[in-house]
């Protein structure tokens, strides 16, 4: 009913709106989901991967406030043009702008003050977001502020009560969590547009923006400040920079202001807005976002039994496409991890990789749903690690953050190389192996002994483990090459998960330098200085490129059965100084983080497909909602919603590298994925409702189907995949020659 209401109210505020009321993919979108808990999304406006994400930027500055927005708040300080989603790490909020009547004093002090700031409260009520379109009610000045985005420029739109002393405040100095400004310039350049720059450090540590801000019609007056003392003239050079732009309201209450970024130069920016959004119609403007993301939803067209799930799917897709974002220029320049200006790259580059997290479940989608856009990922990756010396971690603009432990880039780029959207995979190859070459991060341990000792880095049993998945992925690479020396050495160092194996416990654990394990008590529930964001029983799974070899490490089908069972049954008491990612909980199963992603899929790699469909059904139900709370994590760029849009279709990879998608329980009746070349993979459900989780049988393309698993090539070649659900335990996926890791694909 509030979703009616707020769309009643929006189509009055924008009463000139032509927008088509033929039923839309995103009228399933609802971009407050995730909003509250710990999920940390971006609510505002932007277009699919695009680089401008403008939205409101509250009072509030903690954890939970990642992306500058909470649902629990009810204060907005600005609305800037760059935001995070999903992260556990806060930075952005870039030349933040925000409408104000009457006179705002720049204060000595804190500017966001509650008692001498420019904040306003809002009221959920009346605040409105779809697909590339957010606005809100600012009570504070009696302002409408609604804001749409293209690619590379935000489109904001104030609506002021009629005769206001309207005024727009230009905030150059705050930002989001760790961002702080440390060289800011803002000027004049004539009577509707102000130019400028905003450097700053934070969680990335270095970078640069450059804008150009253009409002729709004149200024009547122009102010700048550095907080506490105004200075004369039109320009202003100081970290803590602000403008006042004033407007006459008498005969038109509405002020537009088009804000255009690039991080080479204003002289780019200014071509951004010139190519992206020359004109000032608001309403096209919006249309044409609102457009662009009914187009990527449609890359997947999903029947679903209830309005509930059709939001939480739609929702879910949605999510997955705000990040990465596009980083350059319309001309192809950009800003390289090494801070260097590129100029006219061939590729499309991108930033805000959360590979640490992406690469279980969301780039295996992609590679599914946006296969055009796999190259440019690819060069990304590759080009940053020839700007920086190796493939990057977490980057962020034309910083690496170095966010999260292992070598997250290589599985993405192995997975792109063995699908066939690699046009180079000699020179990718280079980057992996120089990227695995280095000697920090615990990597002079790993390629000398096999692991990294607890005694020498923190996190040691968590920087293994995914090592090992990247050195696998290296080790497929090779022999893609035919680099035979190589692929064996890499496959080698892929096992030594075994060294981290004390079989006294049956636990991974931290190993000195001299190979003897930590002293001291151990609790496998506990985190603990050797996990990063988990523990032992989180970290017992972390083996998805060689399942069949940590079957036979812990003792063979029945033990690892069992083993798997009592990952449920355990207590979920994480210890005195456990991290609040580890979140939820199904006894020490956690869903709320990605390292157990792939654990319930697990039981399929032992003939027991039924108990995988169980638990798969059981997160899909009680772990994901269409309401503010509705994740039990960190969105983490799009990682928790892949887990839903790949489950709910009926598969997940395992394996991130090759394209083996294991087989799960669907709760679509249908989907139709759009795979690229005019090709469409078909998903078919029959006899599907809350009691009917269990697969009776397959068929792929008329014939049946008894694999437990579907390969990429099936999917991406077009066709039809046809479930037939029941009500009980079959003797689907029962027999051994049908599990994963017989596929030929992940093992060549």
């Amino acid at each position: 009913m509030r979703r009616l209401v707020l769309r009643t109210l929006c189509a009055l505020l924008c009463a000139t709106s032509t927008l088509s009321a033929k039923q839309r993919l995103t009228d399933y979108v609802d971009p407050f989901i995730g909003s509250g808990g710990h999920g940390h999304v971006f609510v505002g406006a932007c277009v699919p991967f695009g680089f401008v994400t403008t939205g409101p930027t509250q009072m509030t500055d903690g954890w939970d406030w990642c992306s500058g927005y909470h649902q629990s708040d009810n204060t907005i300080r600005g609305f800037g043009q760059l935001h995070l989603s999903g992260t556990g790490c806060a930075d952005l909020g870039d030349v933040s702008l925000m409408p104000v009547v009457g006179d705002v004093r720049m204060q000595k002090g804190d500017t966001t003050d509650m008692q001498t700031g420019f904040y306003s409260t809002y009221s959920h009520d009346r605040e409105y977001c779809e697909p590339g379109y957010y606005a809100v009610f600012l009570e504070r000045y009696g302002v409408w502020a609604r804001m749409t985005a293209t690619q590379r420029v935000a489109f904001q739109q104030y609506v002021y009560p009629e005769g206001a002393d309207a005024r727009v405040v230009i905030d150059l100095e705050n930002g989001i969590g760790w961002n702080k400004s440390t060289d800011c310039e803002l000027r004049r350049l004539n009577d509707s547009t102000v130019v400028g720059h905003r450097f700053s450090r934070g969680w990335a540590p270095r970078r640069q923006l450059y804008f150009v801000i253009r409002f729709t019609r004149p200024m009547k007056r122009w102010q700048v400040s550095a907080r506490d003392s105004v200075v004369a003239g039109d320009a202003i050079q100081s970290p803590r920079s602000y403008g006042l732009a004033y407007f006459d309201t008498s005969n038109d209450t509405v002020v537009g202001v088009k804000v255009a970024l690039s991080a080479v130069s204003v002289e780019n920016a200014m071509a951004n807005l010139t190519t992206e959004l020359p004109g000032s119609d608001f309403t096209q403007t919006r249309q044409a976002a609102l457009q662009a993301w009914d187009d990527a939803l449609n890359r997947i067209k999903a029947t679903l039994s209830t309005e509930r799930e059709r939001r939480i799917f739609y929702t879910s897709l949605y999510h997955t496409m705000i990040h990465p974002t596009l980083y350059n220029d319309c001309n192809g320049d950009y800003r390289g991890m090494d801070g260097e200006v590129k100029q006219g790259a061939d590729f499309q580059n991108y930033t805000t990789f959360s590979l640490w997290d992406t690469y279980r479940g969301t780039h295996p989608l992609f590679s599914l749903i946006c296969p055009e856009r796999q190259h440019d990922f690819a060069s990304s990756l590759v080009n940053a690690s020839k700007e920086q010396g190796f493939l990057p971690i977490w980057p962020l603009m034309s910083s690496e953050t170095g966010c999260m432990v292992g070598s997250p880039a290589v599985p993405v780029l192995a997975d792109l190389c063995m699908k066939g959207f690699v046009d180079d995979i000699p020179t990718a190859y280079a980057a992996i192996k120089q990227s695995l070459g280095q000697s920090f991060r615990g990597l002079k341990y790993l390629n000398s002994i096999g692991y990294v000792p607890c005694d020498k880095v923190r996190e040691s049993v968590s920087i293994s483990l995914e090592n090992y998945v990247a050195y696998a992925g290296a080790a497929r690479v090779a022999r893609l090459l035919g680099q035979t020396a190589d692929a064996g050495r890499y496959d080698s160092l892929s096992r030594c998960y075994a060294k981290l194996y004390d079989a006294t416990t049956g636990f991974f654990r931290g190993r000195r330098l001299d190979g003897s394990f930590r002293p001291g008590e151990f609790n496998p529930g506990y985190q603990t200085e050797d996990f990063t964001e988990g523990t032992p029983w989180q970290y017992l799974w972390l083996v998805p490129h060689d399942v069949a070899g940590l079957i036979r490490l812990v003792g063979g089908r029945e033990t690892f059965e069992t083993r798997l069972d009592s990952l449920f049954l355990a207590s979920s008491d994480l210890g005195p100084n456990a991290n609040p990612d580890i979140s939820g909980l199904v006894g020490q199963y956690a869903h709320g983080n990605e390292p157990s992603h792939h654990v319930v899929y697990l039981y399929n790699y032992i003939g027991k497909q039924w108990r995988t469909a169980e638990w798969v059904r059981r997160i899909l139900r009680e772990f994901y909602a269409d309401a503010p709370d509705g994740l039990c994590g960190n969105e983490d760029a799009g990682q928790m919603s892949a887990w839903y849009v790949l489950s709910a279709m009926g598969f997940y990879p395992v394996d991130p590298m090759g394209g083996c998608f294991v087989i799960g329980s669907p709760v679509v009746e249908e989907a139709t994925l759009n795979v690229g070349n005019g090709r469409t993979f078909r998903v078919i459900v029959r006899g599907n409702d809350e009691r009917h989780i269990y697969v009776k049988s397959v068929r792929l393309n008329g014939k049946p189907y008894d694999k437990t698993y579907i390969d990429f090539a099936d999917i991406q070649r077009g066709g039809t995949l046809e479930f037939q659900m029941t009500d009980r335990p079959s003797d689907f996926g029962t027999d051994e020659s049908t599990w994963p890791q017989n596929n030929p694909t992940v093992l060549r």
